[in-house]
């Protein structure tokens, strides 16, 4: 009796321990994804003039595994028509967020969108978020899962008012969404 125990314990251990791989293994593929999209955000959106030259700094709020796949896309690529050297930099608070192009939020820190918006209101930055409903609370895009693949919102007016010029080609595969 008491190995049936121990062998349908080992069972269940084994059965969460896979569970978490998987999760964490599915995690790690959507943040893949994410980084793509970022990076094509930065060839399918037109910063001011001032932000066309420099560094490009994608910036991520607190810790996120997004963190990492930005680093090695970053560490191949360059962004926008001007080639800029892509920098990735990860903000422990709301007080380092500085000069960036793309400001990362993950849905851990989604609580945080009202405070961004309002201590930056017209820079120009990108918020792009990861939980539903932040593009109509003012994030300019916003990642969701429709029919088991990843789409992005885009809130229009959140970019406009940013001075970002969105082109047609990336308008055409999001998701238009009203918002602040």
């Amino acid at each position: 009796m008491k190995s049936v125990k121990i062998s349908a314990l080992v069972v269940l251990l084994s059965m969460l321990f896979s569970s978490l791989a998987f999760n964490a293994s599915a995690q790690i593929r959507d943040y893949r994804f994410h980084t793509v999209f970022i990076y094509n955000f930065t060839k399918l959106i037109k910063w001011p003039k001032n932000y066309q030259s420099g560094d490009f700094v994608i910036g991520v709020l607190g810790n996120s595994p997004i963190i990492r796949e930005l680093q090695k896309m970053a560490a191949r690529k360059t962004a926008g028509m001007k080639r800029q050297r892509i920098v990735i930099k990860r903000f422990g608070s709301l007080s380092q967020i500085n000069n960036c192009h793309i400001l990362f939020i993950p849905s851990s820190k989604s609580s945080y969108l009202p405070t961004i918006n309002q201590s930056f209101p017209r820079s120009p930055m990108l918020v792009v978020t990861e939980k539903r409903g932040m593009a109509q609370s003012g994030s300019g895009i916003n990642f969701v899962l429709r029919n088991g693949r990843w789409r992005f919102e885009l809130n229009q007016n959140a970019t406009a008012n940013r001075g970002l010029i969105v082109s047609r080609n990336l308008k055409r595969f999001a998701i238009p969404v009203m918002g602040k």
